[in-house]
Parts: C-alpha cells; sequence; structure tokens
C-alpha cells in the first residue's frame, strides 16, 4: 500500500542534491525549530546564521527521521534544495521576494503541481496535472520552498459513506502525532500531521466542511478557513465550487497570516474571487496587535455535543477571553439541523459537475466520474480501508445542477448558513463568534471509520465566512482547538483574535508520538 519506498528514495536522492550548508546553518540543536516562526527565521537568515539551504536540510532530515512515524508526506519534492538555492542566491543579491522567501511549504496532494504527481490520494490520479495551481505560483512568486506533497484523507474525504480521514490509497494511514493510533481528522490530515511534527514550517490544506480546522485542532496547530474568493481554487482537486477553499496551517497565527498575504487575490479563472474586496489588507501579520481582544463582544458556542472534556477547556478557554479584557456572551447559532440536513444532497450535485470538469483537465487518467467509479472497482488497493465509493454513486445519480430542487436546496443553504452567524452577530452585537473546533481525537480504525460529526465548522464553511482555529488546551494528551468566526471578509479580525487568545492562553505543546492513551 502507498509509495513509501519511493518516498525514501526521493528523500535520498534529494539530501545529497546540493551541496552541505555551512556548518553554522546546519546543526538542529543551535534553535527549536518547533517554536522558531517565519519572522524568527528570517531573521536568522539575515543575520547569516541560518540558510534557506540549511533550513530545508533540517526539514528534510526531520521527515527522514520522524515521518515514519506519522507517515503525512506522500513525496518529497526534488527540486526543494534547489529552489532553496535560488533563494540564499537572491538574498545575497538583495533581491528577497518578501518574508516566505526560502521557507519550506508542504502542500495537500489535492492542490496541482506541475512538477510532482498531484493524486487527491487516489490511485487514479498518480501523473502530473497539466500546470501548476494558481495558489502554487504564488507561493513560488513569493520565494517559498515546495517542500512536498501531504497525504490527505482520499478525495478530500467524499467517497465512502464511512471513510477513515487521513486514508488514501496512495499513502496509506496519517496518524495523529500526538497518539499515533488516534486519528488526525481530514482531510487536510497530512498538513496538520506534518505541521505539528515540524516536518514543515508551514502547508497548505484545503476545506470543503472542516477539512482544515478539524485536523488543525486535533493536531495543536492553527488553521485559517478563509473567506470564500480570498484564495483561488484554480488546480485544486474539487468537491463544491460552492464550500470549496484553499488555506494555511501552521504551528503559530503569524506564520498563517504571512502565508494567507502571499495566497489572496482575484484570479479571472475563479469566479468566487471576483467579490474579492480591493480593501483587503495585503499584510496580516502587520494586523496582530496585542490586545484587541479588550473591549471585544465575543459569543461562546459550546456544543456539549462533543463531550465533558471539551466542554471543560470551553470552559478555561471563556475564562482566558474574561481575563483578556472580553465580553463573553454565550449563544446557540440557529438552523444547524436544517444545515445538516441540506448540505450533503446539495454536495453530490456540486461535486459530479466539479469533478467531472477538473478531471477534463488531467492529462491522463479518469475523463469523468464514472471512470473514476469504474476504476476503483478494478483496484483491490483502493478497497483497503475506503471499501466502498457510496458517495461517488450517488453524485452520479444526483439531480444535475439545473434542476429545480438543487437550487432551491443551495439557496436556502447560503441563506440559512448566513443567517446563522449574521443574525447571532447582530442580536448580541458581537465581533466573533468561538466554539470548539474539536473532539479529543478518536481511534483510528478502518472498520469502523471516523467518529466526526463536529457541528462547528458548518455554518461558516456553507456561508463562506472565514473560520481560526487555534490550540485551545488538552484532554490528557490530546489536542482540542477553539475556532474564531465572524462575518464575510474579516478575515483580519478573526487572526487577530486568534493570536491574542494564543498570547494569553497559550496551549501548544510538541508532540510525544505515544504509541497509544495510557492506561
Amino acid at each position: 500500500m502507498g509509495r513509501r519506498p519511493v518516498f525514501l528514495a526521493i528523500l535520498a536522492a534529494a539530501l545529497v542534491l546540493v551541496p552541505a550548508a555551512p556548518a553554522a546553518a546546519s546543526p538542529a540543536t543551535r534553535f527549536d525549530l518547533d517554536s522558531a516562526d517565519i519572522p524568527a527565521l528570517q531573521a536568522r537568515m539575515a543575520s547569516g546564521r541560518l540558510t534557506a539551504v540549511g533550513l530545508t536540510r533540517l526539514y528534510l532530515d526531520r521527515i527522514h527521521r520522524i515521518d515514519g512515524k506519522v507517515n503525512a508526506v506522500l513525496a518529497v519534492n526534488p527540486a526543494s534544495l534547489g529552489q532553496a538555492l535560488e533563494s540564499d542566491a537572491r538574498r545575497r543579491a538583495h533581491r528577497l521576494r518578501g518574508p516566505l522567501d526560502g521557507i519550506p511549504v508542504l502542500v495537500k496532494d489535492n492542490v496541482d503541481t506541475r512538477d510532482q504527481w498531484t493524486t487527491a490520494g487516489s490511485r487514479a490520479l498518480r501523473s502530473h496535472p497539466a500546470k501548476d495551481a494558481t495558489l502554487i505560483t504564488r507561493l513560488r512568486d513569493a520565494g517559498a520552498v515546495i517542500l512536498g506533497k501531504a497525504n490527505l484523507s482520499e478525495w478530500a474525504n467524499f467517497r465512502a459513506a464511512k471513510p477513515t480521514s487521513g486514508w488514501s490509497g496512495v499513502g496509506g494511514q496519517t496518524n495523529n502525532p500526538y497518539v499515533l493510533d488516534r486519528n488526525p481528522c481530514g482531510s487536510s490530515a497530512g498538513s496538520a500531521a506534518g505541521v505539528a511534527a515540524s516536518l514543515a514550517q508551514v502547508a497548505i490544506g484545503s476545506e470543503t466542511d472542516g477539512s482544515i480546522v478539524c485536523p488543525a485542532g486535533m493536531t495543536a496547530t492553527v488553521g485559517h478557513k478563509p473567506s470564500l474568493g480570498l484564495v483561488s481554487r484554480t488546480g485544486v482537486v474539487p468537491i463544491s465550487a460552492e464550500q470549496d477553499t484553499a488555506g494555511p496551517i501552521a504551528r503559530n497565527v503569524v506564520d498563517v497570516a504571512l502565508t494567507l498575504s502571499v495566497l489572496q487575490g482575484r484570479d479571472p479563472a475563479d469566479p468566487a474571487t471576483l467579490t474579492y474586496p480591493r480593501t483587503q489588507p495585503t499584510d496580516y501579520a502587520k494586523l496582530l496587535r496585542p490586545g484587541v481582544l479588550r473591549g471585544a463582544r465575543i459569543g461562546l458556542w459550546r456544543l456539549p455535543v462533543l463531550g465533558p472534556a471539551t466542554d471543560a477547556i470551553m470552559t478555561s478557554a471563556r475564562n482566558a477571553l474574561v481575563k483578556a479584557g472580553a465580553t463573553v456572551v454565550e449563544v446557540r447559532l440557529p438552523y444547524q439541523d436544517r444545515l445538516l440536513e441540506l448540505e450533503f444532497p446539495a454536495l453530490l450535485t456540486e461535486f459530479h459537475r466539479d469533478i467531472d470538469a477538473y478531471l477534463a483537465t488531467r492529462p491522463r487518467g479518469p475523463r469523468n466520474l464514472a471512470e473514476l467509479i469504474a476504476y476503483n472497482r478494478a483496484d483491490p488497493l483502493e478497497r483497503t480501508c475506503f471499501a466502498g465509493q457510496e458517495l461517488f454513486e450517488q453524485a452520479l445519480a444526483a439531480p444535475p445542477p439545473s434542476d429545480p430542487g438543487y437550487l432551491a436546496t443551495r439557496a436556502e443553504l447560503a441563506d440559512l448558513s448566513r443567517r446563522s452567524l449574521d443574525e447571532t452577530l447582530a442580536a448580541h452585537r458581537l465581533d466573533a463568534i468561538a466554539s470548539p473546533t474539536n473532539p479529543p481525537a478518536w481511534k483510528t480504525d478502518c472498520a469502523v471509520g471516523d467518529n466526526d460529526v463536529i457541528p462547528s465548522s458548518t455554518p461558516a464553511a456553507v456561508a463562506g465566512y472565514p473560520d481560526v482555529t487555534v490550540p485551545a488546551g488538552f484532554a490528557g494528551p490530546l489536542p482540542v482547538g477553539i475556532s474564531f468566526m465572524g462575518a464575510r471578509w474579516s478575515d483580519a479580525r478573526m487572526l487577530a483574535f486568534a493570536a491574542d487568545f494564543s498570547r494569553v492562553a497559550p496551549a501548544r505543546v510538541p508532540p510525544r508520538y505515544l504509541p497509544t492513551l495510557p492506561s
């Protein structure tokens, strides 16, 4: 199962591709890679104590030593050290392209990269796409080092009725680095677990409903699901153009903010970005000012369905918000049962439409959903954990996008999801709504599938509003996150609230790779 021998061969080649960095830049013991943020790394490189090649080697070495436990990385990029060498040359010539220049970034393997396979975790797509996704072009233009591709829940968890998050036919099972037999959530499992294990400085994930924030919450990382239209989806394997977006995951808010500043912007090939306001900040990191919670009104949506351990962490989070000077109002969001009832049927229609359009862009592989279903039936390895493809089959039979019933469903979804947030924000004069991102991670079990009915992500995901999660605490050794949601295009404010919360209530500790929960 998977591509581990090929991955190791590529990694070995990458490690010898470029001559070793100067000794002053190479020892991992000189600074704490886990806690270093991008501004600190740039300061080290500016002073000559580190090079982009040295930093990239540190991450490649960690992948070599640690990823056997986590299985977050599908394949390293053989060109990564060459890209780092080019960054060092730009630094010497005083031509740096910005704060991401020389910074290693891991990319979820449903984002097209011209120089590596893009598989969405499926063996059917083991081939190169025609060109880079727009967001990859922006990362390259910013000087980022594309370190490799991250594992994911195959087809972003939209294939089987009872999926196991973090598993794909190409990469096998990604594990939660905090407790290895526990699930990392999905679908951006490898992106979040890889960042949590310090296998990259930043990772790119994608979300239709929960696929950035849930893995980030489960792995004590920071995940940002942007407002719909802030980041281009061109070249990202789709589920639904009405809800899909890509966004950054990192170990701290400033790295997420710096990466979002590079990713955002209009793209003529993605109509959703045409509503991107010209007034959006160009540098989100500059807006992460301490003390922004003082005087803010925050609605706390507790969601006790996520269990007593999660609720206890939310009580601690509430106390931290109050200590930071915020007024906290406990709220319940309306219309949630109806949203859960309507969302799935709409996604079936949209997936059939959008996956057919995407597959038509690929030079090789299945040309449409029907061919993809046929491929899975013929490949026994595709049935080793995601045993079924019920969602594919239901999508194939779903009403077309012109169907009046579908159109009414999507219109009601858009209306109710926005009202659920807008009415709550207005009724209590709130600046943001905070909620638990996730329960403690469940045990990974292919025979059972996920235990992931996690409603907190749905309102922002369906409405297209921003959702930022940061670590809130631990249930034993298992992380729980807190999400900050607000009105559309309020991404900068949600990042600022999340950063201030992290300042007053720091919760993250590095993973210990426990084999299982202590008895």
